[in-house]
């Protein structure tokens, strides 16, 4: 049995990464102050929607922040994979918070169409649009990160559900105003609301499918083995196949490959696989067992 010493598990979190989501963090952190303050004196659901979406970016980005902080700590002797499934972690507890998020709306739009108060529209509109500008300078900064780490992906969606809600409150503002119609608010809620279950229940999918060491959605199993036996000829067979992720960026594999008669050098066999793996399907951790015969396992 072979095992890949060259692997990504001893590096370090993108530190720009890091940088973009402290920024997003402090951006976020102030406005939600104004916004809570403006939703409460104007009296608008869209509005403290919208506050409430930023009270939990701020938590959410200042989640993801840590998570990238202890993710970057290297392995030791009792977490030898190091510290990188905390992000996923910080991606499934923002997931959930989104879903909670949209709980809460769900509950206060049906009390509001009970019974509309009254929604100062001005206040409401100026709150909104500085709403507006700062989620789309947040979501700027987050979005120009790795988009395939689900911890910046987290956060990012956080971000664009806020971003969302305050266009809601302005069309809710400009609606009130001109036209008195209250139900305007609620309702914008409501479609916001809907935005969010969709991206959230993806990210708490896909964070959990790889808590439960899923497979990549990638991964081709058939494809392997047929790349595998065609291109390395002693190999006749690959079996006991697993993939999974520390996160979507760390794919790790196992495998058993097969070959007839002992090989004068089973290394250079191992090194061919590993080095197949890795341009072909980009998996640079891998485990293999070489066998000759019957499998060990049976």
């Amino acid at each position: 049995m072979s095992h890949d010493h060259h692997t990504h598990h001893g590096q370090g979190v993108d530190k720009n990464s890091i940088s973009r989501v402290q920024i997003a963090l402090v951006i976020t952190g102030i406005f939600m102050l104004v916004e809570v303050i403006g939703g409460i004196l104007s009296g608008s659901l869209a509005l403290l929607a919208d506050a409430g979406h930023m009270f939990t970016d701020t938590a959410a980005l200042g989640l993801a922040a840590f998570a990238f902080r202890v993710s970057s700590r290297p392995a030791d002797a009792k977490r030898s994979f190091g510290y990188h499934r905390f992000q996923i972690i910080a991606a499934f507890v923002n997931g959930l918070s989104l879903l909670l998020i949209v709980a809460w709306i769900l509950f206060e739009a049906v009390q509001r169409m009970i019974d509309p108060p009254e929604v100062i529209g001005r206040t409401m509109l100026i709150v909104a649009v500085g709403g507006l500008v700062v989620n789309i300078v947040s979501f700027l900064i987050l979005h120009g990160g790795d988009q395939e780490n689900l911890n910046m992906r987290g956060a990012a969606l956080h971000v664009l559900g806020d971003l969302l809600g305050s266009v809601a409150a302005i069309i809710a503002a400009l609606v009130i105003i001109y036209t008195g119609w209250l139900p305007i608010d609620p309702i914008l809620s409501l479609l916001v609301a809907a935005l969010l279950l969709r991206s959230g229940w993806h990210l708490v999918r896909r964070s959990v499918h790889i808590l439960l060491e899923g497979a990549p959605d990638w991964l081709d199993v058939k494809a392997i083995e047929n790349k595998i036996v065609e291109g390395i000829p002693p190999i006749t067979e690959i079996h006991h196949v697993h993939c999974w992720g520390l996160t979507p960026q760390h794919p790790i594999l196992t495998m058993h490959v097969v070959v007839l008669d002992p090989p004068d050098d089973p290394t250079a066999i191992v090194r061919s696989v590993k080095k197949l793996l890795q341009s072909e399907f980009d998996i640079s951790h891998s485990t293999i067992e070489l066998e000759v015969g019957e499998c060990a396992d049976k």
